[in-house]
């Protein structure tokens, strides 16, 4: 049980961050949550089934941070997908046409999405967190940027920017260098090759690989594991754990970004390139 801070030894003129029940459904559209003795679990969706990328979500997400790092009833993170899929996207969707083309307002809010839903993920979460990665799919990102992350059997962790023409700036690029070394992470980016889940455990990507039906409980009974240390301890232990990719956030992320973000305008190109997303999919890259 947390402490209230509105009761008899609490702050005068308190104001109370959202409840669950307020946040849990704002973001409804994109994140099921469950809550269980400390324990929260977010689920991706999109209608119940796997998550279809959309920009919405995009900007939505560095508020989620925000808002369950901010309730002290959350003391556990587990994030998962749904089905057998992580994380999907449409390209013709999501992008249009050349993002040179659109008005600077909205070059700055996708900037601003991208650099924040990272930065906040890393700040704004300071308790243990764990990834339970269902399946194949992209934007691993902050799955990998969780203290543990556990995978399927089918799941894949591989980089598709550079595949697809963009430039790997979003933090997926730089999570696999801090995880995997900076010469194996260049191999695999510029190849546009494949991490599936025995390979990213040995490289030492992912902390476990499980079946399917197994994946979910096992994030549970780690989580409740982990509660049944003290509060302090376990706030302590995910400050030392994190820190290490939190180093790596703070240094580099930026930096990564904004060189997506330029190569994107300066190419004055529609990216993802359509030709190299079709050529990946003929050979079962993406």
């Amino acid at each position: 049980m947390a402490h209230d801070p509105s009761g008899t030894h609490g702050y005068e003129g308190y104001i109370e961050p959202p409840a669950f029940e307020e946040y849990s459904q704002k973001y409804s559209d994109f994140f099921r949550m469950r809550r269980e003795n400390g324990i929260i679990e977010l689920r991706l969706h999109t209608d119940d089934g796997p998550y279809v990328h959309t920009w919405a979500a995009h900007n939505a997400w560095t508020r989620v941070w925000q808002d369950v790092g901010n309730d002290p009833e959350n003391q556990v993170l587990i994030i998962t997908g749904t089905g057998d899929t992580w994380f999907t996207a449409d390209p013709n969707r999501s992008w249009g046409k050349p993002i040179v083309e659109e008005e600077p307002d909205y070059i700055f809010q996708q900037t601003l999405d991208g650099w924040k839903l990272i930065e906040s993920f890393m700040g704004n979460l300071d308790i243990p967190t764990i990834a339970a990665v269902n399946g194949p799919g992209i934007h691993t990102e902050f799955a990998m940027l969780c203290d543990v992350t556990l995978c399927a059997e089918d799941a894949d962790f591989m980089d598709p920017h550079f595949l697809a023409g963009s430039v790997p700036g979003d933090g997926q690029a730089l999570a696999l260098q801090a995880l995997m070394g900076p010469k194996r992470a260049a191999y695999y980016i510029y190849g546009g090759k494949s991490i599936p889940a025995k390979t990213a455990l040995e490289l030492g990507i992912v902390s476990d690989v499980l079946p399917r039906e197994q994946l979910l409980d096992r994030a549970w009974e780690l989580a409740r594991f982990i509660m049944q240390r003290p509060r302090f301890s376990r706030w302590a232990t995910h400050n030392v754990l994190s820190r290490p990719l939190k180093k790596a956030v703070h240094e580099d992320f930026g930096f990564h970004l904004s060189q997506q973000m330029l190569a994107g305008v300066g190419s004055k190109e529609l990216i993802p390139v359509r030709e190299l997303i079709m050529d990946a999919g003929s050979r079962g890259l993406w």
